[in-house]
């Protein structure tokens, strides 16, 4: 049984700038539980405590949101996001006193230690915690299997590799994959962003590889060209015989009624979803590269190649700008 993840409510925020709508929040978790989804994670884009003037500011606070989810969610499970730094002990002790479910704690791909106290602590409150190792494609994958070898240590139930800048290919994420394998037995899975047009094949070659978890939006509603679209995985996992506990029909469904009140465009991909996976930055990234090309007269694609070169990560927003800058007075 393949457990899906879905974060239409979490990453999806990305695509409309954190604004989603307290209505949103509630019609689209309740839909969704309906549908029979096993985890609906919840919150800004960037997680708990990301709301800021630099990575966007929430339409609605983080406890309101998860308050919101939580009286909507009766069968599934209420999931969120959490990247220390951004997020502080006080946020995991509010969200297990809305009664959050699934705690995803993560970190940049080579810094698992980071998470240590974070995930020891919500384990030992009784919570479901998975490690999230995020850029996946900026670590080598014996690199990777250390760090993902330190989440199961402190005690992840489960550990997800994020491809966020879409960049692997599916023999990239059957490498890292592999290498996992051969040092821990935890639990693993995967979450794609459609930047090359890989979400769906990057995430089943995850799952023939022996990944359990998979993430997914409806109408692949997220940063960049969006994540893996929900209603396509669920039909290409049952066709390979895959057993997942929701139905082709009833993601299908889901994406029909989501339509009425979700402000999703049907995704696509644009050449500055491209660049953002050929030069592997996160996909978040995306409307800020505009922005900053715009206001300072610069190429576009040349300001994601030199962003590429620097090895951005998500939350260093301000060195596009500055980026941008030096670009203008070098032209």
């Amino acid at each position: 049984m393949i457990t899906i993840t879905d974060c239409t409510l979490r990453d999806g925020n990305h695509a409309v700038r954190h604004q989603l709508s307290k209505e949103q929040i509630h019609r689209y978790a309740a839909q969704a539980d309906a549908a029979g989804i096993d985890i609906i994670e919840v919150g800004h884009g960037n997680g708990l405590g990301g709301s800021s003037a630099l990575l966007g500011i929430s339409c609605v606070d983080d406890r309101e949101m998860l308050e919101i989810a939580r009286s909507a969610i009766q069968n599934g499970r209420l999931g969120i996001h959490f990247i220390p730094g951004l997020g502080k002990s006080t946020d995991l002790e509010m969200a297990i006193d809305v009664g959050v479910d699934v705690f995803r704690i993560a970190s940049h791909c080579t810094e698992a230690n980071i998470t240590a106290p974070y995930i020891e602590s919500v384990k030992n409150q009784g919570k479901t915690v998975y490690g999230v190792l995020m850029m996946t494609h900026m670590a080598e994958p014996e690199l990777l299997a250390e760090q993902a070898s330190l989440m199961a240590g402190y005690g992840a139930d489960a550990v997800i590799l994020m491809d966020s800048a879409g960049h692997l290919t599916p023999d990239d994420v059957r490498w890292r994959i592999q290498a996992i394998q051969r040092l821990t037995d935890t639990k693993l899975g995967f979450h794609a962003h459609n930047n090359l047009g890989m979400a769906v094949a990057n995430s089943i070659a995850a799952v023939e590889e022996g990944a359990e978890l998979l993430d997914a939006c409806i109408k692949g509603f997220g940063a960049g060209a969006g994540n893996t679209q929900l209603e396509t995985l669920i039909a290409v996992l049952n066709r390979l015989g895959y057993r997942t506990q929701c139905s082709f029909e009833a993601v299908a469904g889901l994406a029909r009624t989501s339509e009425q009140y979700l402000d999703c465009l049907t995704p696509h991909i644009g050449a500055a979803n491209i660049a953002s996976g050929i030069y592997g930055l996160f996909s978040g990234f995306a409307p800020h590269i505009r922005r900053a090309a715009e206001q300072f007269s610069v190429d576009e694609f040349r300001l994601y190649q030199l962003l590429g070169q620097r090895k951005l990560v998500a939350g260093q927003e301000d060195i596009i700008i500055e980026t941008a800058a030096k670009l203008s007075t070098a032209n």
